[in-house]
């Protein structure tokens, strides 16, 4: 009888414990980068709390392994980035969220992933990646008046359904309002509540996730290197994203780059260093020349069979509008063109966002090699559906100008891999798809 009364009241309190583990959990777990030896999991809680994971390989669910113990702080807005450093390359792993030492349940799969060791081995493995741009969360009390501007929320559940290993978010990701970016309070109380959104969840947990920013995210509305804040701002990004590094060595921003597979990623920042788009005088410069030479530096050295550089605002685009590239910093543009174009540098892709549609630029330099500027935007902000501003460089069928998201697969064998490019509504229903080749 006693054993019976002792199994009760056990139970009991595990009732009761689980959802009050669930209830300190305010956003996330996140999965930031993948490494062969270490992943990053991030998670936001409500208040105080200590937190920390545990995991192990698919294949091997009793070789547990463990993360160090955080304790979460109001001046961090409660988040936490823990290293699983116990991983061998090539497993996926599950894992499990502790807060205050007892699991959190959750209703969808949280699992990781450790990149490959292929390099002398095996051709790369194959790989998808989603991407897209501007994610406005309504919050009414702090939007502007009239029609909302963000909407279609299902579209992470759409992303999520893709499966994609890895995913980019490529600016404006969180929407700072007026009522925001001169606090350190405003500019944390907007990223927990854009982090926060349920639809968004399944996918933090078991998708490998990168960023870059933009204005939104950065500050003010077209915001650039006079913003006051944007040291708070820049700390916040570091709070909550899970990327490798934060800007150059000895330079703020959040430039950074990584590998997945055989293909390099080079995200650039287009705010921290840029110089107000309305100036007269001075040099005009979006990347500033430190971060330039510092990018055509990498792409030289880099072996990759493809050289994605992502930023914020449109590259190749000729359509002198909103703040693409050409609009601004023509000069600056058309030297790092003729930089790319100089050390022969092959399979450039540009990945952007900013607009509010989505399109694929291609141009054939002079050497003849060819770049293109895959841009997908918006996610969840209102989408630009006036008459637009014509892209010479655009490619026939590409231009979708409702709420959207992109995928990218890499495959085939080494030296001969082929770029699988899809832009999907926020429902999931494939627009349109095209093909890119490795260029020998």
């Amino acid at each position: 009888m006693k054993s019976k009364v002792l199994l009760l009241v056990s139970l009991l309190v595990a009732a009761f414990t689980l959802p009050a583990q669930r209830a300190l959990l305010q956003s996330g777990p996140m999965l930031g980068y993948s490494q062969m030896r270490e992943v990053m999991l991030w998670v936001q809680t409500t208040g105080p709390a200590s937190v920390q994971f545990t995991y192990w390989p698919e294949i091997s669910p009793e070789r547990i392994e463990h993360t160090d113990v955080y304790q979460t702080v109001m001046e961090e807005a409660f988040t936490a980035h823990l290293v699983a450093d116990k991983v061998e390359p090539g497993l996926k792993y599950e894992y499990k969220l502790l807060i205050n030492g007892k699991p959190v349940e959750l209703s969808y799969p949280t699992t990781f992933q450790s990149q490959s060791l292929w390099q002398w081995r095996t051709d790369p493995p194959d790989f998808k990646l989603a991407l897209g741009s501007c994610n406005y969360v309504n919050e009414t009390v702090y939007d502007r008046p009239g029609t909302p501007y963000g909407a279609n929320y299902q579209i992470f559940s759409s992303i999520y359904q893709q499966k994609p290993d890895m995913m980019l978010w490529m600016g404006d990701n969180t929407y700072l309002r007026e009522v925001d970016w001169n606090s350190w309070s405003g500019i944390l109380k907007r990223n927990t509540h854009t982090r926060s959104l349920p639809e968004l969840q399944p996918l933090l947990a078991s998708t490998h996730h990168y960023a870059t920013w933009d204005d939104h995210d950065y500050g003010p509305d077209n915001s650039d290197r006079s913003f006051i804040h944007k040291e708070k701002t820049l700390e916040a990004f570091k709070l909550f994203w899970g990327n490798p590094t934060y800007g150059l060595p000895g330079m703020g921003g959040v430039t950074t780059q990584f590998q997945w597979a055989d293909v390099e990623f080079f995200l650039l920042d287009d705010r921290y260093f840029r110089s107000p788009d309305r100036r007269k005088t001075g040099e005009a410069t979006q990347l500033g020349e430190e971060q330039i030479q510092w990018l055509i530096d990498a792409l030289a050295s880099s072996y990759a069979s493809f050289k994605f550089v992502v930023t914020g605002g449109q590259v190749l685009s000729t359509a002198a509008y909103a703040e693409t590239y050409i609009n601004y910093f023509p000069e600056e543009r058309t030297r790092l063109l003729k930089l790319i174009e100089e050390e022969n540098l092959k399979n450039v892709v540009f990945l952007t966002g900013d607009v509010h549609h989505s399109e694929l630029s291609k141009l054939v330099l002079n050497n003849g090699n060819v770049l293109y500027d895959f841009t997908v935007s918006p996610f969840t902000a209102g989408p630009d559906t006036r008459e637009l501003t014509r892209n010479g460089l655009v490619v026939d069928g590409t231009v979708v100008q409702e709420r959207n998201f992109g995928t990218i697969e890499v495959t085939g064998p080494r030296n001969q891999r082929t770029l699988t490019l899809r832009v999907f509504n926020s429902d999931g229903e494939e627009l349109w798809m095209q093909t890119i080749e490795q260029q020998k």
